[in-house]
């Protein structure tokens, strides 16, 4: 059988500019959301976000930043970690593809070009302005910088963005269309019209007063989730590939699932996604007794960890820890499924679950086995992770530790 290595791993989040830092500090239990200090969110009913320092530009040039939106420039900096941490395999161009998930793409310019055209004309708008909004702009940037040949794809799909690159990736390898696919995700959002958006919503936490503390999923006084940013990228390759060249593996992704809801355009359906589960871990060839652990989607929102509590009981994985690293980093949107996927793979390397933080009083409803507060020690083979997303998007991820 045909098996899906993890080579590679690289990070950009509110935790840390590389997957190293990002992760230590998920293991501590630490806290990337912070207080906005601009102009534009003085006015928002929430005012605070899940930041990435910048000095993650470091790896980038000057000619790149000024190319390419906030989102490329994660997309870059992380894929390059995680094409180094896989020792810069030597492979045929190709037989080397890319696969970049992101739920809005540049929005960040969009907004700040859209201003500049309304307050200073047409001939004041940047020339790149449309290769740094395009959603498809990230994995067309670092395929270019990879040399990838094999395809540069872009699922956009919500907030199952992310893990259904890293889907797609195990099915082009598993197709033999690919060798290595350098797949993950990258969301760039915090912006005034996104958070003004989900604020109108009520979508948002609005814990001005602790923003640290927001991000709250499980608890009973949950009020929303916490906007982030970043990216997480992982180099995928086929088994005997990577035995072949000596790579050091991470770990595996052995199942995965891709499904749809149609049933409404914000609402879940837990059935389904419960059916996702369970489909995933078919494709893995494991069952429900072989599961160690379950990083939860878990935004924070009441409706949206309720609906999951059901589906994660409807996959018979009630008896199970669960986690969701999101109360840390807040929602990176596109990107947060393939940042869940790095944290449970490194969880099962190191034999570390994260914690849930900011869990007070766990829900009564959510009669789950939830890691709050501190880290708990595993030696778990397998795990699940999910991801599901606006407009009924639903993926679900086997991760295997050998």
């Amino acid at each position: 059988m045909t098996r899906i290595a993890i080579t590679g791993v690289g990070a950009v989040s509110p935790l840390g500019t590389d997957a190293p830092s990002t992760w230590t500090s998920l293991k501590d239990g630490a806290s990337g959301v912070v207080a906005l200090e601009t102009p534009w969110s003085e006015q928002l009913s929430t005012r605070f976000a899940g930041l990435v320092d910048d000095s993650f530009q470091e790896a980038l040039s000057v000619r790149e930043i000024k190319r390419m939106d906030r989102s490329e420039q994660f997309t870059m900096a992380a894929g390059r970690e995680a094409w180094n941490d896989a020792g810069a395999p030597e492979v045929d161009s190709e037989r080397l593809a890319v696969a970049i998930g992101t739920g809005i793409g540049g929005i960040g310019t969009t907004t700040v070009q859209e201003h500049v055209l309304a307050d200073s004309g047409p001939r004041r708008v940047s020339p790149h302005t449309v290769n740094m909004l395009m959603a498809n702009g990230s994995a067309g940037w670092l395929s270019i910088d990879l040399g990838a040949k094999a395809g540069a794809r872009t699922p956009v799909s919500a907030c199952a963005s992310g893990s259904e690159a890293i889907a797609m990736a195990r099915e082009m390898i598993l197709a033999g269309s690919a060798d290595i696919v350098v797949a993950g995700g990258t969301e760039a959002a915090v912006t005034g019209l996104t958070m003004a958006s989900f604020g109108q919503t009520r979508a948002l936490s609005k814990r001005n007063d602790d923003p640290a503390a927001a991000s709250r999923p499980f608890d009973v006084d949950r009020d929303g989730f916490v906007l982030g940013e970043g990216a997480a990228v992982l180099v995928l390759e086929r088994e005997d590939h990577a035995v072949a060249r000596g790579a050091r593996i991470h770990g595996y992704v052995d199942g995965a699932a891709i499904t749809s809801d149609a049933h409404d355009i914000v609402g879940a359906d837990p059935d389904n996604q419960a059916r996702t589960i369970r489909m995933a871990m078919r494709s893995g060839g494991v069952g429900a007794g072989d599961i160690g652990f379950v990083h939860a989607h878990a935004t924070s929102t009441p409706a949206g960890d309720l609906n999951e509590t059901k589906a994660i009981k409807g996959a018979g994985l009630a008896h199970v820890p669960v986690t969701s690293t999101k109360s840390m980093t807040g929602h990176l949107l596109g990107a947060s499924g393939a940042l869940s996927t790095l944290a449970t793979v490194m969880a099962m390397r190191d034999g570390t679950i994260p914690p849930t933080t900011n869990l007070k009083r766990q829900d009564p409803d959510i009669d789950l086995d939830v890691v709050a507060n501190q880290a708990r020690p595993t030696q778990a083979r397998a795990a699940v992770v999910n991801s599901f997303g606006f407009g009924g998007h639903n993926v679900a991820l086997v991760l295997s530790r050998e």
